[in-house]
């Protein structure tokens, strides 16, 4: 059976990099090349740190830097994972909690701010509210298994729930509870590169590639209910759309 240095490489204790360094490059690497398949486990940090001759300080630095990187995840009890990219279709109109639930992953959310206010003129004309109209904002990153994933910033109008309180963890749950769920939605796509404070909000590297996406849903009614605007960490997303021929 194969070691697990058999796999990725081995260490250099005359290299000029420190040890934890060629661990890390050669965990990045390994996944990179998919000599790491996502989801795959890594032996403890125990073994880690006997197999290749050393402490399991340096273990956890490598591994501390490759989970800020969002190529490793750490699960509670169970260990520490390759990060598996997630697959989101254009063609479904679902949540964030929904698509990381439905693909056995673990949601959460840190709130950055949540809040009501008047509409700004650029909600207004999106949203199709009248100036002075009260929309609630929800301002949040959004990870999975541990791991940033997106920045999310929401606005839908007061009419739609009770209060910005009525949020937990999934707004389109909160949006369906009050009879106020999107059936149907618009969403715009591009290439873009983080702030410096996008990125350190997403554990990222300064100027790191990341994909836009601006969300806009309507009621059955044609009403809008739901702006969403959310940066994607570009190495933990894939957008995803069938497409066929008019007709088929």
């Amino acid at each position: 059976m194969a070691s697990f240095a058999d796999v990725i490489g081995s260490l250099d204790a005359q290299a000029r990099a420190p040890l934890y360094q060629q661990l890390q490059r050669a965990l990045r690497d390994a996944i990179a090349d998919n000599r790491l398949g996502a989801d795959e486990a890594l032996p403890p940090e125990r073994d880690l740190a006997e197999e290749f001759g050393v402490s399991r300080i340096t273990v956890r630095k490598a591994l501390d830097a490759l989970v800020t990187e969002g190529l490793l995840n750490r699960r509670q009890g169970a260990g520490t994972f390759v990060a598996g990219r997630v697959e989101k279709s254009f063609s479904k109109l679902s949540s964030f909690t929904e698509d990381m639930i439905s693909r056995g992953r673990r949601p959460e959310s840190v709130w950055l701010s949540r809040a009501s206010g008047a509409v700004t003129p650029e909600e207004s004309l999106t949203l199709g509210l009248s100036p002075g109209s009260q929309v609630y904002r929800f301002n949040r990153i959004r990870y999975a298994d541990g791991s940033p994933m997106a920045l999310e910033y929401s606005t839908v109008p007061a009419f739609c729930l009770p209060s910005e309180d009525a949020v937990d963890e999934s707004l389109y749950e909160a949006l369906d509870k009050h009879g106020a769920r999107p059936v149907r939605a618009l969403q715009r796509l591009r290439a873009v590169l983080f702030t410096a404070e996008r990125a350190r909000l997403l554990g990222a590297p300064d100027g790191s590639p990341g994909l836009f996406i601006e969300r806009r849903s309507f009621l059955r009614d044609g009403r809008p209910v739901e702006l969403t605007q959310s940066y994607y960490r570009g190495d933990a997303y894939d957008f995803v759309a069938e497409l066929s021929t008019a007709g088929s």
